[in-house]
């Protein structure tokens, strides 16, 4: 500690001091706050104006509101009655709408638009309150009446079309980027204050809710997690984070397991979720960031951020005294121990994406990796030069350097909002992926699909709906070759009084669903919705995010419809189907999808609770002959060459 004598007269440097804290102060002191809430207040403004004018329900986002149909009514959350199966990647999504649903009684595609618009303007104006608090604490040994906090990482951000289209769409990915933008939040005002038992708590089971947002998020969630665990803290309080934390997500995966018999949702068991396509990764990641530039804004506001150095006049944490552990317990509970966490995570994120194919769907499963990299960017703090440091100065220099990477944004922003990274993404080409909402627009004939029956102008759903029409005594729909018309396999005599009931087999499930009644079972190739399907090998050639496919002479045997022709389709084989039906019997096979149809009851409940995850790595080969060998049956007998 170093001593000062008093003494009437000023010292040299505190009237320096003075005078530029004057200068400073010069710009009227409420302009600074104007700019940043204002900033934030017109790009979230503009984020959710982008989003209306590119409004729309994806198949895949109407694939939620099925389930919703089913809880409503009573059976449960599945998605056909009588089968349990998850086929909603977020479970946090499917009961938040399910909730809004209940509550407004409103139609179930208006209550989705309504709250995707919602979290998707809320998720820029928390992204950009965390920004401002970590460049507001990292800089307050400056002059805050100097600083302007501009809307730059959000801005780059809202103006990738991928991230506008997403915006609604009917999929959780707006309550991901809502919840990360939260999480950061939380974090940044964790690091910069004293937090209390409370504050520290809501953060744990905030935290703690990551993988039920989207399975993935557990690596967020986990580090987020590990930081304020490890942070300084009583062991006391360190046991309530656990349980805080632990609580919701502990016991999902618990009644997940026993009700649904898998460690996650269903669609992760379809797209084989743990397996490697790094060439079809690369391919869709440079589908996301080759098209747009989109490595400009960043590498030019990260350039920005490092020459301006705007935390070199900020406070310096002081460190805990003692040992090497304390002190390196203190530095995790700072700003840029928060960041590190961030980046760190979108980095792993984007890796995971890589490594799993990407997706088909333009941009989609990367908005989360870029939002992450984008949140410390979010507002770019640009100081402005007191009034006698203007001209030949460094504070000139940096002001310029500042301003320069601002300017750059806002116009890379204009250019690329009003692009298209995909001119022909209504062409399923080589890739396999897609600009899905243009292709939707263009196939339904309506500029914003969003109800279920803007969909019946998709090909084949009028035939469709006009097929169970017609065949009262029910039956299995099979897209035929034509758009125009489904081959109807019919169920066996005696026929049942109302029937024997329709089952749709398509790849397209959720205007499918949503088209006909929940007494209409709907079930898919790729087996999204369809156990049988999800729990056969990928195809190695496939297109991503459809490399499975199950012949229909499975569905023909598991639903008991008549397997003979005439009243087979011309192009089903007689042996497939009776090779597909001696398959199921395969022991391994009946256990696994009695694991989803079987009664539940506390016997099986545990059972599947034990034998979750094997029942997820559990899969068949599609061809039944060859399943057939697998499980070592015996052959039908007499057995007809081919």
């Amino acid at each position: 500690m170093s001593l000062s004598i008093s003494s009437d007269r000023p010292r040299v440097e505190d009237t320096e001091a003075a005078e530029r804290t004057e200068s400073a102060l010069r710009m009227p002191a409420w302009l600074p706050r104007s700019v940043f809430l204002g900033g934030i207040a017109l790009t979230a403004a503009l984020f959710v104006w982008g989003g209306w004018e590119r409004r729309w329900i994806a198949d895949d986002g109407l694939i939620v509101l099925r389930t919703i149909r089913n809880l409503m009514a009573g059976n449960g959350p599945v998605f056909n009655a009588g089968e349990r199966v998850e086929a909603n990647t977020s479970t946090v999504w499917t009961y938040l709408v399910y909730a809004f649903s209940w509550l407004t009684q409103a139609r179930l595609e208006y209550v989705v638009l309504g709250l995707a618009l919602a979290l998707s303007g809320a998720a820029i104006v928390l992204g950009m309150l965390g920004a401002g608090a970590f460049w507001r604490g990292l800089g307050s040994g400056s002059a805050p009446a100097a600083t302007l906090m501009l809307p730059a990482g959000a801005l780059a951000y809202i103006a990738v079309p991928p991230a506008r289209d997403y915006a609604t769409s009917g999929l959780e990915s707006c309550l991901v980027i809502f919840w990360i933008a939260l999480l950061w939040l939380l974090l940044v005002r964790w690091s910069q204050r004293p937090p209390t038992t409370a504050s520290v708590l809501i953060l744990a089971f905030v935290a703690g809710l990551g993988p039920l947002v989207r399975p993935e998020l557990v690596i967020l969630a986990g580090l987020a997690l590990l930081l304020i665990f490890l942070a300084p803290g009583t062991w006391r309080l360190r046991a309530l984070i656990v349980a805080v934390a632990g609580a919701v997500p502990v016991g999902y995966q618990i009644w997940r397991m026993g009700y649904y018999g898998l460690p996650y949702p269903n669609t992760a068991v379809a797209k084989d979720a743990g397996g490697a396509k790094w060439g079809q990764g690369f391919t869709y990641l440079w589908n996301l960031v080759g098209p747009y530039w989109l490595w400009l804004p960043l590498l030019v506001l990260a350039v920005a951020v490092l020459v301006t150095r705007p935390w070199s006049r900020g406070t310096v944490v002081a460190s805990a005294g003692g040992n090497a552990l304390a002190r390196w317990q203190s530095r995790l509970r700072t700003p840029g121990a928060v960041v590190a966490v961030i980046l760190f995570t979108g980095l792993l994120l984007m890796i995971y994406s890589l490594r799993v194919g990407g997706d088909f769907m333009h941009g989609r499963v990367l908005l989360p990796v870029l939002f992450c990299f984008m949140l410390p960017i979010a507002v770019l703090p640009v100081r402005i030069p007191d009034r006698e440091d203007w001209g030949r100065t460094r504070g000139t220099a940096l002001f310029a350097v500042g301003a320069a990477a601002w300017v750059i944004t806002v116009v890379w922003a204009i250019s690329v909002s009003n692009s298209s990274g995909m001119p022909n993404g209504t062409v399923v080409g080589k890739s396999g992926i897609v600009d899905e909402r243009n292709f939707y627009a263009l196939n339904t004939g309506h500029p914003h699909p969003i109800r279920a029956e803007d969909y019946l102008d998709y090909p084949r759903m009028r035939p469709m709906v006009e097929a169970i029409a017609n065949t009262p005594d029910g039956g299995l729909l099979l897209p035929a070759a034509s758009f125009t018309y489904w081959d109807v396999v019919p169920p066996p005599l005696p026929i049942p009084d109302g029937g024997a009931g329709h089952t749709v087999y398509f790849l397209n499930l959720g205007m499918t669903s949503m088209n006909v009644g929940l007494d209409v079972k709907v079930i898919d190739q790729m087996g999204l919705a369809y156990p049988l399907a999800a729990h056969t090998k990928r195809l190695d050639d496939g297109r991503i995010g459809h490399d499975k496919a199950l012949y229909p002479d499975w569905v023909v045997a598991d639903t008991g419809m008549v397997d003979l022709h005439p009243w087979l389709p011309w192009y089903m084989d007689e042996e497939w189907v009776a090779d597909a039906r001696l398959a199921l019997t395969c022991p391994e096979t009946q256990e696994v999808l009695a694991s989803s149809r079987g009664e539940l009851n506390r016997p099986l409940f545990i059972r599947n609770l034990k034998r979750a995850f094997a029942y997820a790595e559990y899969r068949f080969d599609r061809v039944p002959a060859y399943e057939i060998q697998r499980c070592n049956l015996a052959p039908p007998t007499p057995e007809k060459p081919r």
